[in-house]
């Protein structure tokens, strides 16, 4: 850092109370470089701000205050530091753009695109792309290739004349490959999944509860759907568009349990919501969920911790997707997963229900 002393920029704006610094600091401490682009810190007696990674000698603790992007450092009076250039694209961005340049390539390309295909593209060696992109996204570049397949798979089991056309439609070049492959795929059958979930039966209710409708539904395996809304009827609407030709039965006494338990968890939720589940998911997906049900009620985990627990430390943005497919919430409480520097991120039914759902943990 340039070690220039210059006059203290004045009228600083107030570091905004849901990001708190003492947070902010310790990840400067560490040189965080997944911090990076989350925010900069500037030292008064310089003039200069940084990223959290600088290699730059640490300032004193009195002397830095945090902004949560450039812009704001600079119109707040402070200048790019020369060493860490801040205001220049994180390696961590660069690193994103090369891996989502290939994430493109492997959804428009027809077939399989090989590893050294994939990593002459991004100019690097295959082990070393091998390693970014798995670290990034969470799946190595074949597995996401079997996630678009399994899209494409989708969409053409809808739409063409056969499930043979639609194999072929999907990139499968082999039937016994396909139909090996496609139950952990689409969660059932092909047969089934192009009649709409044909021969599905699907116990369910929608109620209200004191955080708005939630609707309860269940196959004969276990939960596979707790969701929130505004509306009763968009609740409705979304189970049935999901299985649009299961059969819809009514709650009998072990599923009325069920979503009693449910109800009673969102009033005072302590330990975990055990109830069966029947929830699809990759393997990295399920890896994070399990991790998720492992923390503590009135506890929380940043997407980086969880991404570490789960030995992919770099695949923090991929923890956030994984959260975000969530579909059963609460009993995977993908509400415990926080920004960082503890702030409260995305969340499928409102931040306000997730920020309700974690005081109502402390206070329990």
């Amino acid at each position: 850092m340039n070690a220039e002393r210059v006059a203290t920029p004045q009228n600083v704006p107030p570091l905004d109370p849901a990001h708190p610094a003492e947070t902010r600091w310790q990840a400067v401490v560490r040189r965080d470089p997944q911090a990076d682009d989350t925010f900069v810190y500037a030292v008064r007696t310089t003039g200069v701000y940084c990223r959290p990674s600088c290699p730059s000698r640490a300032a004193k603790r009195e002397n830095v205050e945090f902004f949560d992007s450039a812009g704001l450092a600079v119109a707040a009076g402070y200048r790019p530091c020369k060493r860490c250039m801040p205001d220049a694209p994180s390696p961590q961005q660069r690193w994103t753009e090369r891996v989502l340049v290939a994430c493109r390539a492997i959804e428009q390309s027809p077939s399989a695109l090989t590893l050294d295909q994939l990593a002459q593209q991004a100019g690097m060696s295959a082990p070393h792309f091998q390693r970014r992109f798995k670290a990034m996204t969470g799946l190595s570049p074949k597995a996401f290739h079997k996630a678009v397949q399994a899209r494409r798979l989708s969409a053409s089991l809808q739409s063409a004349q056969s499930v043979t056309e639609a194999l072929y439609d999907a990139g499968f070049n082999s039937a016994g490959r396909f139909y090996e492959e496609s139950p952990a795929l689409l969660g059932m059958s092909p047969g089934s999944y192009r009649k709409g979930g044909a021969g599905e039966h699907i116990r369910h209710a929608v109620v209200p509860c004191t955080l708005g409708w939630i609707i309860v539904a269940a196959t004969r395996k276990g939960i596979c759907a707790i969701e929130f809304d505004e509306s009763a009827q968009a609740l409705e609407t979304r189970i049935r568009a999901r299985f649009p030709q299961a059969r819809f039965e009514p709650a009998d006494a072990e599923f009325q349990q069920w979503i009693a338990q449910v109800l009673g968890y969102i009033e005072q939720p302590r330990g975990v919501l055990d109830l069966p589940l029947d929830v699809q998911g990759t393997v990295f997906q399920r890896r994070v969920w399990q991790a998720l049900k492992a923390i503590p009620a009135g506890e929380t985990a940043s997407y980086a911790e969880i991404a570490a627990r789960i030995g992919k430390p770099m695949a923090f943005r991929a923890v956030a997707h994984a959260c975000a497919g969530n579909a059963v919430a609460m009993a995977i409480p993908c509400h415990r997963a926080v920004r960082a520097d503890g702030s409260l991120a995305g969340y499928r039914w409102g931040l306000a229900r997730k920020a309700e759902l974690l005081r109502r943990e402390n206070e329990t």
